[in-house]
């Protein structure tokens, strides 16, 4: 089964920024591991939601609103992939992302047809 990663940053951004500089540096080691993990597909990090724009349309008319204007309370900072035997394994690699444990969430969709 194949599932997309969704990195909801939260407050992980500033939180990973405020840890002591061995502690950055063991983030970004973890990262570096589970990169390496196989089935993994790395994805992008996104830019900041304040650089996003948002569109929608309404009544045939197209609306594009500055910046994030979603109903979630925490912004979407990435994504990945990850081809597991099962639900199980894409959770026990969800929990090794650092934004997972610094006040973010990793959001695990299932990809049709895979």
């Amino acid at each position: 089964m194949k599932y997309m990663l969704l990195i909801h940053q939260g407050t992980a951004l500033e939180t990973q920024a405020a840890l002591p500089e061995a502690e950055q540096k063991q983030v970004w080691a973890d990262y570096a591991a589970i990169n390496q993990t196989p089935g993994f597909t790395p994805g992008q990090r996104m830019d900041d939601p304040g650089t996003a724009t948002t569109v929608r349309v309404e009544n045939g008319s197209t609306l594009t609103t500055d910046g994030p204007f979603v109903d979630t309370k925490e912004a979407l900072g990435g994504y990945c992939f990850f081809e597991a035997d099962d639900l199980d394994a894409a959770i026990e690699l969800a929990a090794r992302i650092p934004a997972a444990r610094y006040g973010g969430a990793i959001e695990i969709r299932p990809l049709v047809g895979s």
